[in-house]
């Protein structure tokens, strides 16, 4: 694998990120990789490398850049710390995103590991909203996006991701945990309408017997065959729209 630290320019300053593809000759279809709140560590760089095993350049970026470096100890959170970690990501807006995601479609148009054309993304937790709505956004460039168990797709806001469904080209990919506090009730029932009454390709699934964050392997919360499962479908997402 070749892999390296660098940073992507936006429109409001350097954005450190995370860049990962296999060896070899010949270049790469990209995937972006929005993180989840507790922000960029070992856990992230390793999701990016296992997309790039499959065949694809990932781009994971630093979306706190804006704050300076922020990084957390996750065995030794406390409330103090998820205080720290909520105050981050609930500043964090849908139209910084886009902003920055402008920068990092730059980023990779000018990388000769790249694949010219349409990209993906995933966006764990606080960047289900984020994916959701660069997808709208950048809907020429993104030929798929994928959130798990994501949050604030569906708000009260003029800025709700689901209202802007109607942009979308793309394919769309919505996993749920079954028990999740940090989504209302209403949400999956409104987004599935929308998704419908828009005719978007998409599914939308929740895996019985999860809770949030069931994807990583260092929660509690860890759930192997849903885990599994969601890899899987990811996986076959990016092959039939990004290969």
């Amino acid at each position: 694998m070749i892999e390296k630290d660098v940073v992507v320019t936006t429109k409001h300053g350097a954005m450190p990120s995370f860049a990962v593809c296999p060896e070899g000759a010949g270049n790469f279809p990209a995937v972006i990789l929005y993180m989840d709140a507790p922000g960029i560590r070992e856990e992230l760089r390793n999701i990016a490398r296992r997309i790039a095993k499959h065949g694809y350049f990932c781009l994971l970026p630093d979306m706190y850049y804006r704050y300076g470096t922020l990084r957390f100890d996750l065995p030794r959170r406390d409330e103090t710390m998820s205080a720290v970690i909520r105050a981050a990501y609930t500043n964090l807006s849908n139209a910084a995103v886009a902003d920055d995601t402008a920068g990092m479609l730059s980023f990779l148009d000018g990388q000769d590991k790249v694949r010219a054309g349409v990209v993906g993304c995933v966006g764990y937790c606080m960047s289900g909203c984020f994916v959701t709505t660069v997808a709208a956004r950048f809907a020429d460039r993104f030929a798929s996006a994928a959130s798990l168990y994501g949050v604030g797709i569906v708000t009260d806001k003029e800025d709700s991701p689901h209202f802007l469904l109607d942009k979308v080209k793309g394919e769309l990919y919505y996993s749920f945990a079954e028990t999740d506090t940090a989504v209302p009730s209403h949400v999956i029932p409104t987004l599935k309408t929308a998704l419908e009454k828009n005719t978007i390709r998409h599914e939308l699934e929740i895996y019985p017997g999860t809770l949030h964050g069931y994807c990583f392997a260092e929660r509690a919360q860890y759930h192997p065959a849903a885990a599994a499962a969601t890899w899987d479908k990811l996986v076959a997402l990016w092959d039939r729209t990004l290969k």
